[in-house]
């Protein structure tokens, strides 16, 4: 079964956004369990715009599904809160400081040797640790000699050639991710997927990669949560995924 991480990110920026703590992202993470998101996802950064490093204290101490955190390690203090925090799993971000989204995997050829040193820091900690990666072979396999247990495709790529309607365009979104995720298994990598997965393409990928672990999903989610509920909307994309 793919399992479905709720990024809460966008909730924390709304609550930014006017001061105070509404909506509660606590209090929304309780919600996404009980309605049945089988794990969370938070991306602190270091100005804290949205999720702020005590939320991920916080919701460490209430969490009763799987927990992940992702974000840039070349930051002391996301290092410091992941092993403060010791989330089930910690999502390795090449993200550049102000960045305003993920927009690029890691190279993990150029930065082979740094992610062998940081994969092992997590790992030693307990902590399963996946590196986020363009659907790219040669990274995929460089990805693999890190030691990280996991890879998370980055899928907007695949997203924007799948908004074109046709069959052929959909097949031509799909191939690449096919055969990266094909070479994740061969090498023995668990597999993740995320960015711009929707209700729209979602079930599309999961079929043409039914093996996928799990997917991490928060914009489209929270977006399509304001038109159909929260609940509502947790459990259409849960639907996409069987």
């Amino acid at each position: 079964m793919t399992k479905l991480s709720v990024n809460i990110n966008k909730l924390a920026t709304l609550r930014n956004s006017r001061g105070g703590n509404n909506p509660d992202v606590v209090k929304a993470v309780i919600d996404a369990q009980h309605f049945g998101a089988d794990g969370i996802t938070v991306h602190p950064r270091p100005d804290e715009r949205h999720i702020r490093y005590d939320d991920v204290r916080a919701i460490k101490k209430i969490i009763t599904t799987e927990f992940n955190i992702e974000g840039n390690c070349t930051e002391q203090k996301f290092i410091d809160l992941v092993l403060e925090t010791k989330p089930h799993q910690v999502t390795l971000v090449p993200d550049v400081l102000n960045q305003l989204t993920s927009d690029h995997g890691w190279n993990t050829i150029e930065h082979k040797d740094y992610l062998i040193n940081i994969v092992t820091v997590f790992k030693n900690a307990g902590i399963r640790v996946s590196l986020f990666v363009d659907p790219i072979i040669e990274m995929i396999e460089a990805a693999a000699a890190t030691g990280t247990d996991r890879i998370e495709l980055y899928t907007e790529g695949y997203a924007k050639e799948f908004s074109i309607s046709s069959f052929v365009n959909r097949q031509l979104a799909i191939t690449p991710y096919v055969a990266a995720a094909t070479k994740a298994k061969e090498l023995g990598l668990g597999l993740n997927a995320g960015h711009d997965l929707d209700l729209n393409n979602l079930k599309f990928f999961k079929q043409n990669i039914p093996w996928l672990d799990e997917v991490s999903i928060g914009h489209a989610l929270v977006c399509d949560a304001i038109y159909l509920g929260f609940e509502n909307a947790i459990q259409m994309y849960k639907r996409q995924l069987q």
